[in-house]
């Protein structure tokens, strides 16, 4: 069992590949790690040093990747935050071969373009992701913004989101995992990760908790890309996902940390 993750990696903290990567590996699923950035940390810190990285060297790296035949050993590719319009176009002719080439593969793309009301990619980065991106996706995970504006439509309620949703997948097979969500009859103090496959919604919902710590969409698409890789349906490899997120941040808040506590990683609790 194999994913290739192409996300940015960072020396402290948990997003992108630094998230995932450890929670794939604790499910017993090899990663491939390909970087598009090399950052000591996330932007939340005052202070950033490394750099998106050069697209020749993403793009070789993702030639090393098919040299090596990971490729026809896959199951899954991930892509994340892309660091560069250049190596947004790079990954997506990586995709694009990689899926003509092994017709097995399944391709989850997150599109990490923003959050809280606002686009922090890039200019030309939502183009790739928009035109490429997602019509090659057989599953992609917006959080609640994100939906919106990839798909254009108003969002308040189940039936909106089906239809964003609807308008997201057009006529590709294509599910959606949208998560962060808050509609109209989510319970208070609840917030909700949301799967629509084939126009009907299943729904996840968890306490929100008074914490906010960087990269827990990334560590959800990782697990969700583990199951999947293992063999689970995609209900259940959500369900699971959103069960060791939790597990996550509760961990996290009660040890007071600014970052995921991810080690070890929690095993979701079947025993309710």
């Amino acid at each position: 069992m194999l994913v290739i993750s192409i996300q940015s990696q960072v020396v402290h903290g948990h997003v992108g590949n630094s998230a995932a990567a450890y929670a794939m590996q604790a499910e017993g699923v090899n990663v491939a790690q390909v970087p598009t950035t090399l950052l000591s940390n996330h932007p939340r810190y005052p202070t950033l040093r490394g750099r998106v990285l050069e697209t020749e060297l993403v793009a070789d790296l993702l030639r090393g990747v098919e040299e090596r035949g990971l490729v026809d050993e896959a199951a899954v590719i991930v892509t994340g935050y892309l660091g560069s319009p250049g190596n947004a176009v790079a990954i997506a002719d990586f995709v694009e071969r990689a899926l003509r080439r092994n017709a097995k593969l399944v391709y989850l793309c997150d599109p990490v373009i923003g959050d809280d009301g606002r686009v922090y990619v890039a200019d030309g980065i939502l183009d790739v992701v928009r035109h490429r991106l997602l019509p090659a996706a057989r599953l992609i995970t917006p959080n609640q913004f994100e939906l919106v504006l990839l798909s254009g439509s108003c969002i308040a309620d189940a039936d909106g989101l089906r239809a964003a949703c609807a308008a997201l997948a057009g006529q590709g097979r294509t599910d959606i995992v949208a998560t962060g969500c808050t509609l109209a009859d989510t319970p208070a103090g609840q917030v909700e990760t949301i799967l629509c496959a084939d126009g009907a919604l299943s729904r996840f919902a968890t306490q929100r908790l008074p914490i906010r710590p960087y990269g827990t969409g990334d560590l959800l698409t990782g697990l969700i890309a583990a199951h999947l890789a293992k063999g689970s349906a995609i209900e259940a490899a959500v369900r699971l996902a959103v069960e060791t997120i939790f597990a996550v941040l509760v961990r996290t808040q009660q040890a007071g940390s600014d970052e995921m506590r991810l080690v070890p990683l929690p095993a979701p609790d079947h025993s309710a």
